[in-house]
């Protein structure tokens, strides 16, 4: 059963309370305001409902009751903006009167568990966020002074949440998965015979092998390091062999009582076995000299990807392209506006490759902006075609010859400028840096989290003014 609204905050206990300790601050009082309305939660009921009917299960007003979206969604938008885990999250608000207040969980009530919160996070998924953000927009067009002009436009990387990859590193990650998936999945043969025989010994000698083989910096070195890495890339081959193996006496086993769990045992270790092979063929084309696509840079989350951006301090980052697109009245300095629900791609994608989300997102939202400015990266007749049906006035593109003055020219290039230190206030201010959750929905689940607490930020700076 799908609960809308918290219960009532206001108790009997709260007048013994100082009256700073029961007033929101200024800007957590406004968000407070514009989340009171229900076009604000509108997407999460319409989401269930459809849920409900495609899994055929009880509708909004059956089952068992969740936590009150009010709640939730407040939850959310304090751990972008402070930065914190979700453990850190409830904990922090449980011991805040302020905090407890503004996600509407009376002094006398318990916080929702960490797990409720994360669980309900990846079942919503991004779409529901990117509802919410666009009803956030309709608002700010609607009830304030906010007119949408100018638009600028750039992409970012954002973050997996894994460490530096080798392929050797790996291929020592898959066979010790799949031996662990293999000592578990024998647990449901009745004659459990012969499993995935762990070799993470012998994996990890090659890996010390190859470590001191690094140190000596020569060209013999190098030698040493693709042969150790070949010989890491057999023993994952060996292993997911055995997977496949073990998988297919498990399906022939699932007959009768436990057939079920035999089967998902048997799904889990071809998953396994699955990006395993993957790894050794990424080993064998890097041995074979061969051109290596959409390579793979962990087991834990596979639909990240190597990115090269061109950045002295960083040259390769490890995530996901996401285009950053901001909506502001003006191309003046100190111009702020509200950012579109990020489009996002899987690669190393080019600046023009996710430019028709953005522009259909434009259009979903009925917003005309007559200027536009972009980073250097656009390629000018490409950007054009795809601005074709919004019709504007100005295309501005950094480094590219303009047939303006040199005034609006510079005015021009300082308003896309300012789209870098909005990217970098979202990664240092609302969490757009890395993801922590795990797979490519997950970084777009996050991605559109930032960008909502940054548009209710942007929503008080406009309510206020």
């Amino acid at each position: 059963m799908l609960r809308m609204q918290a219960v009532q905050v206001e108790q009997l206990w709260d007048e013994v309370l100082p009256v700073q300790v029961r007033v929101l601050p200024a800007d957590l009082a406004v968000i407070d305001q514009l989340l009171d309305d229900p076009v604000m939660l509108a997407p999460i009921a319409r989401f269930w409902q459809a849920d409900a009917a495609a899994r055929g299960t009880f509708g909004v007003d059956r089952g068992r009751p969740t936590i009150a979206m009010q709640t939730y969604v407040r939850i959310m938008i304090v751990r972008q903006r402070t930065g914190w885990g979700y453990e850190t999250a409830m904990r922090e608000v449980s011991d805040s009167l302020h905090l407890r207040r503004f996600c509407r969980i009376a002094i006398d009530v318990r916080v929702p568990d960490e797990s409720t919160v994360r669980k309900l996070t990846r079942r919503l998924g991004p779409e529901v966020v990117a509802e919410i953000s666009r009803a956030v927009i309709g608002k700010a067009v609607r009830e304030t002074r906010f007119v949408a002009r100018a638009v600028r436009v750039d992409s970012t990387v954002v973050e997996a949440d894994v460490r530096y990859p080798t392929d050797s590193g790996l291929a020592g990650d898959a066979v010790k998965r799949l031996a662990r998936e293999g000592t578990r999945a024998q647990t449901e043969l009745a004659d459990p015979g012969v499993g995935v025989r762990d070799r993470s010994r012998s994996i990890g000698r090659r890996l010390r092998k190859l470590g001191r083989a690094v140190k000596r910096r020569t060209g013999e070195a190098k030698d040493e390091v693709l042969k150790i890495t070949g010989e890491c890339g057999e023993l994952a081959a060996a292993s997911a062999r055995e997977a496949r193996r073990l998988a297919q006496r498990l399906r022939k086993a699932a007959r009768g009582r436990g057939a079920q769990a035999k089967v998902r045992a048997a799904e889990r270790l071809e998953h396994a076995a699955e990006l395993g092979e993957r790894i050794v063929e990424q080993i064998r084309k890097r041995l074979a000299g061969e051109t290596i696509t959409g390579r793979m840079v962990s087991l834990a989350d596979p639909d990240a990807r190597p990115i090269r951006k061109g950045k002295a301090g960083k040259s390769t980052e490890f995530g996901s392209v996401h285009q950053i697109a901001e909506v502001t009245p003006h191309t003046r300095k100190g111009a702020r506006g509200f950012v579109l629900p990020p489009a996002s791609g899987e690669g190393n994608l080019g600046e023009n490759a996710l430019l028709e989300q953005t522009v259909k997102e434009l259009q979903d939202l009925g917003l005309t902006p007559k200027k536009f400015a972009f980073d250097g990266g656009f390629r000018p007749h490409a950007t054009r075609d795809a601005l074709a049906p919004l019709e504007p006035d100005i295309v501005f593109i950094a480094g590219r010859p303009h047939k303006r003055s040199r005034r609006s020219q510079r005015r021009l290039a300082g308003y896309r400028t300012g789209c870098e230190g909005r990217i970098s206030h979202l990664k240092r201010g609302h969490g757009l840096r890395r993801s922590r959750l795990r797979g490519r929905p997950g970084r777009e689940i996050h991605v559109g989290w930032a960008a909502l607490s940054y548009n209710l930020q942007t929503y008080t700076h406009y309510q206020q003014t």
